[in-house]
């Protein structure tokens, strides 16, 4: 890639340039969520123009022209001219993936991005310079303890918790089903925090009990704000660093291990081992690297995303398979899902 990148790059730098201008498009659509501009459009039930749209969601005409327009452009909105005004309407992706609305929606996805994420990546130079997380000098927080960034407020904390709700909404099916899971009578997802991939779970594998075991304070949020009714999964506190962990035949990690350096790790897994039942397993659920070091990017991205908030990083096959044999567990298996999350299986 890196050598038909720079031979098609010589002449004039079109990729170069697409990549300088990402945290542009990212912007844009970022501040089209937090504006509000996609539930208006899924809530019309015509094209609006610009003034009506500006009116509506009290900005300057002006300054939403360029932002629809530009919205145009990345082909998120359509536009028409009727009667010699442009009017726009979105697209079926902006109203399934953008809109609050949607059961799809990724709306507290972006906003975290927006209003958290990006802050963070601002300070990406210290980050590698230093080879730590910047909560401190992005949030006035220390760098040692990164939960306490994350759930830094109640506000925070259901920032946080959406975003992880809008990731097991888009990707949660995937890895239920990624490999038969039906075996596993007793299913405890550790760090679960809203419980919407322990839905997937229970929804794929309706004779098994599936439980989310999470801290008190977010258990009791996502009771409050996330729960449904006749809700397939049950919540229950507790720290699985500090405090014991339930029994279980299979445990879910899902983004978890990537969070925390190797030793953290491995003790947390030593820890799963012992408490597993025999003939049990680990659901290890991340971005997983690729040993040639060539991508996935996503997954590359993720693990600089670790560096600027968290203590950890994403990791190839290889070094999950080596913790999980140093842990106790064996049968490594892996599934890629070609897409944002892979799951690897391993026996005790």
């Amino acid at each position: 890639m890196a050598e038909h990148l720079s031979q098609s790059e010589l002449d004039y730098p079109f990729k170069l340039l697409e990549y300088f201008n990402g945290f542009r498009v990212s912007k844009v659509i970022f501040s089209a969520c937090e504006l509000g501009v996609f539930d208006l459009l899924l809530q019309s039930q015509e094209p609006l123009s610009t003034r009506r749209v500006a009116q509506e969601l009290n900005t300057s005409v002006d300054g939403m022209e360029r932002l629809l327009d530009a919205l145009v452009g990345i082909e998120i909105l359509e536009v028409e001219t009727t009667n010699g005004t442009a009017v726009y309407s979105s697209t079926d992706v902006a109203n399934l993936y953008l809109a609050k609305g949607s059961v799809k929606s990724l709306h507290d996805m972006i906003i975290y991005q927006s209003q958290t994420i990006y802050p963070l990546w601002n300070n990406m130079v210290d980050a590698v310079r230093e080879g730590k997380n910047q909560n401190e000098k992005t949030f006035g927080l220390p760098s040692e303890d990164i939960f306490q960034a994350i759930y830094r407020s109640e506000e925070e904390m259901l920032k946080f918790m959406g975003l992880m709700n809008s990731s097991w909404v888009l990707d949660g099916h995937d890895i239920a089903t990624a490999f038969d899971l039906s075996c596993f009578q007793d299913i405890v997802d550790l760090g679960g925090c809203t419980g919407a991939l322990a839905r997937e779970v229970a929804k794929a594998y309706p004779s098994s009990s599936v439980t989310v075991f999470d801290l008190p304070q977010v258990v009791e949020m996502a009771q409050q704000r996330f729960c449904q009714d006749d809700d397939a999964v049950t919540f229950r506190a507790g720290d699985f660093f500090s405090g014991e962990i339930p029994p279980a035949d299979l445990y879910v990690l899902a983004r978890i291990i990537h969070d925390w350096p190797e030793e953290k790790c491995l003790s947390l897994l030593k820890k799963i081992h012992d408490a597993c039942k025999p003939g049990g397993g680990v659901l290890l659920v991340e971005a997983v690297l690729l040993e040639n070091r060539r991508g996935p990017v996503m997954a590359q991205l993720f693990s600089l995303n670790m560096l600027v908030q968290a203590e950890g990083r994403e990791r190839p096959l290889s070094e999950y398979g080596r913790m999980l044999s140093q842990a106790g567990f064996g049968g490594v298996q892996v599934s890629r899902t070609g897409k944002s999350y892979d799951a690897i299986l391993a026996v005790r």
